[in-house]
């Protein structure tokens, strides 16, 4: 082959490769992007039920201490959350920021209340469910639209479990504001969804998760040791108004979604 033609080869090849390594490497951004999304939608999900728990528990100084944890952990994560794909995401992403900064006002301030004079007024920890809420809404909306800008669908498999993992944060948020005498009207307003609801969604969808083909021995061995620790705490949410335990739903709801976490990032890993 002349050079001239081993030149229009070679040249050809890149401009078939580029494209394709390009795609793959916006995949592999927006990816990286949703798994941090994800996981500050969980920090900040948390530090609600941090608040509730530390409101409920009379300023138990261990809850202050994990208020503070969720939220440099989710300080973190929006730090490292950057590379938007496109217009869209980063207005999104901005807007996120700032609401973020803005409750973390409010939470630090009713923390603090509750440290200086032992208690806070059912208002504003109202507000701060609302803003919480809000979070969610204009986060969900970012991830929605850095898959839309980034060309990327998360995995089926990985995305329930990433819901799971939401979904277990919102049970356990919504049981510490019932222990801590806030109550469902102050928690989500009139659109609150009941509890038992809530569970009744995640003992079905875990066990259809339980069930998939998909799942290899690991997988499957994984979501049995989830189904035992949910087995333990699913009759006292459901009985919530009975025996209260706030305490132990909030120790094995943190162990839950960190197991259904491992297992969401083997579905990643497996791009399942």
């Amino acid at each position: 082959m002349s050079s001239r033609m081993l030149a229009i080869a070679l040249s050809t090849l890149i401009a078939t490769a580029l494209p394709l390594f390009s795609g793959a490497t916006q995949a592999a951004d927006a990816a990286s992007s949703l798994l941090k999304l994800h996981q500050l939608r969980l920090s900040a999900q948390k530090t609600l039920g941090d608040f509730y728990m530390f409101n409920g528990m009379e300023g138990d100084q261990r809850y202050a201490r994990m208020i503070n944890q969720s939220q440099d952990e989710a300080n973190k994560l929006i730090g490292e959350l950057t590379d938007m794909p496109g217009q869209g995401s980063k207005v999104l992403r901005s807007q996120l920021e700032q609401q973020w900064k803005d409750y973390q006002i409010d939470l630090n301030n009713l923390t603090a209340a509750i440290k200086n004079q032992g208690y806070t007024d059912l208002r504003p920890v109202a507000d701060l469910a609302a803003r919480n809420q809000q979070l969610m809404t204009l986060s969900q909306e970012l991830y929605n639209k850095i898959q839309q800008e980034g060309s990327y669908s998360v995995p089926a498999l990985t995305q329930l479990s990433r819901e799971q993992s939401l979904l277990m944060q919102g049970i356990a948020v919504d049981y510490a504001s019932r222990s801590a005498s806030v109550g469902a009207t102050f928690m989500g307003g009139g659109d609150a969804r009941p509890i038992e609801e809530l569970v009744s969604e995640f003992a079905s969808r875990m066990a259809a998760l339980e069930k998939d083909p998909k799942n290899t021995p690991q997988l499957n061995q994984s979501w049995e040791g989830v189904s035992t620790k949910w087995r333990y705490i699913e009759k006292s949410l459901i009985n919530y108004n009975e025996n209260s335990v706030p305490f132990l739903v909030n120790k094995y709801s943190n162990t839950i979604i960190q197991g259904i976490e491992q297992i969401a990032d083997q579905y990643a890993a497996a791009n399942i």
